[in-house]
């Protein structure tokens, strides 16, 4: 028997929106003290956009509202008993145990819904979802790859599917890659 291995990037991919921002705004409605990161957030974004900031530093500043969550674990919960029908139909249709899901979101907030969905392969971003610090880099881009290589050992894969250009070093490694935009797919150019 041959088994296909897919390869998914997960927000706006498998999820219908960024699962991070979503989760944001789930706690700041919940949990009033996350609102006191907004403006070093704000100020860590600019520092990122003018080239000062990595990607993964100004993160670690945006996680730090993590500390005002009295417990992460059922916050998460929560947000996935709310959020979970935000899954796209066409991944539903086809997912398989054998997935490999990659993505930039961090682990803490990925594996519950990759538990529900049945994937038992996950690589992300490793934040302490107490403290919002980051081990290793931001999983994104170039660094997927990588992750993919260190973790599994895979090299190449059947398919990719992801909603954005900077996942083509894993399209690369696809022997079929595919753009999702609102549940829709479409050859990678």
């Amino acid at each position: 028997m041959v088994i296909s291995m897919n390869i998914y990037d997960f927000d706006k991919t498998i999820y219908d929106g960024d699962s991070t921002a979503a989760f944001i705004k789930y706690c700041a409605k919940r949990y009033p003290g996350v609102y006191v990161t907004a403006l070093p957030t704000a100020g860590a974004f600019l520092l990122y956009a003018l080239g000062i900031y990595t990607k993964t530093r100004f993160k670690e500043r945006m996680y730090a509202f993590l500390k005002y969550i009295p417990d992460i674990d059922r916050a998460v919960e929560d947000f996935w008993d709310k959020h979970e029908d935000n899954i796209f139909d066409y991944y539903k249709a086809q997912k398989s145990p054998e997935d490999i899901i990659i993505s930039a979101s961090p682990e803490f907030l990925l594996e519950p819904i990759c538990k529900r969905l049945g994937v038992k392969r996950l690589i992300a971003s490793r934040v302490d979802k107490h403290t919002g610090k980051y081990t290793g880099e931001n999983c994104w881009g170039e660094e997927k790859v990588k992750r993919l290589a260190e973790k599994y050992g895979i090299s190449r894969c059947d398919k990719f599917y992801s909603d954005s250009k900077s996942d083509t070093p894993l399209a690369e490694i696809a022997d079929e890659a595919f753009i999702v935009c609102h549940n829709t797919l479409t050859p990678w150019d």
